[in-house]
């Protein structure tokens, strides 16, 4: 009997190693234990993965949620199932379509408009390696989506979050933005071939960049920004890179991906962490990776091309325009 004993404990060890591993790996839950009745929280591309995660998270916790999506089915039937499955009924769905300038500022009119207060921002909509498209106003798809979209819903909101503050903003980036490069001579790849995988970490740099120049901006004003890179995780957002439609990295990586891709409720926890932690309160302009906070690549810190950004983007998105005209921001040079 004794000689099955060391097998069955060396398995048991090996087993229970790899669960720390891949918690390790992941990050684990949220820390903090705040809750926050009363308090109004958006969270973008909420319909399915970290999104619907992150606000059934914070669903649970007694906000006031606010589903923010383009599939408005699909985004229906998320703020149904987190009604249900946390008893909380102030979860409802809105459309709005960072695709395009004329929902983004009918969405923030909405809720300048209704809500009272707007106390979390959670930009979490993503678009990841799609073919070369582009949005409704000629942006590059993931550049407009991921940063510009963001960019001009945050600044929309920002008198309605200043007067709820103290308030927060969370921005999704991604480690990829270590390997972006803002390109001033062609954001939205007008000129040069397109490079899909570039262009994604462009878009994500972009982010960490904005979270930066917006902390400046917001100094003194009780709203908080920051950035985070949830993890590689298991979500509708690698769709269009063929990875988990591969035989290969079904069966060959297939124990690497479990180990190393997060499921979508460990993916939200970090948002979780940074939209209610208490002792986070007055933390802003951060990079955070998972729950650590971390120093991002060296281009996201150049103060001097995070300024250059904000003016580009505020050009191409009209926000020096946004209070004369509801319509379209300043077309793209063809």
């Amino acid at each position: 009997m004794n000689r099955f004993l060391l097998p069955v404990s060396v398995v048991g060890t090996v087993i229970g190693g790899t669960v720390l591993l891949k918690d390790y790996v992941a990050g684990g839950a949220c820390p903090s234990k705040a809750t926050i009745p009363g308090k109004t929280v958006i969270v973008t591309g909420a319909n399915t993965g970290i999104g619907k995660q992150t606000a059934l998270e914070l669903a649970k916790r007694g906000g006031n949620i606010i589903l923010a999506c383009r599939d408005m089915e699909k985004c229906e039937a998320a703020a149904k199932d987190i009604r249900g499955e946390t008893l909380n009924p102030r979860v409802r769905a809105q459309h709005l379509d960072l695709a395009s300038l004329k929902s983004i500022r009918e969405f923030a009119s909405k809720i300048i408009e209704e809500e009272e207060r707007v106390d979390i921002l959670v930009n979490n909509a993503a678009v990841m390696r799609c073919p070369h498209w582009t949005t409704e106003d000629g942006f590059e798809m993931q550049f407009g989506v991921n940063h510009l979209g963001h960019f001009l819903l945050t600044n929309l909101l920002l008198d309605k979050l200043k007067a709820s503050a103290p308030s927060r903003i969370i921005n999704l980036s991604s480690l990829a933005h270590v390997a972006g490069h803002i390109d001033f001579d062609d954001l939205n790849w007008e000129t040069k071939k397109y490079d899909t995988k570039a262009a994604y970490c462009q878009s994500k740099l972009a982010v960490v960049l904005f979270t930066k120049e917006l902390s400046r901006r917001l100094q003194g004003s009780g709203v908080t920004v920051n950035a985070l890179h949830p993890g590689v995780a298991r979500t509708e957002l690698g769709r269009h890179t063929g990875m988990h439609n591969s035989t290969f990295s079904s069966f060959t990586l297939g124990p690497f991906f479990w180990l190393l891709f997060k499921s979508p409720q460990l993916a939200a926890q970090p948002s979780t962490y940074l939209a209610v932690a208490e002792e986070l309160e007055s933390v802003s302009g951060k990079y955070f990776d998972g729950l650590r906070e971390k120093a991002p690549s060296p281009e996201a810190e150049d103060e001097e091309v995070a300024r250059r950004l904000w003016a580009e983007s505020a050009h191409l998105v009209g926000l020096d325009m946004a209070h004369e005209s509801p319509g379209r921001g300043h077309s793209l040079p063809r």
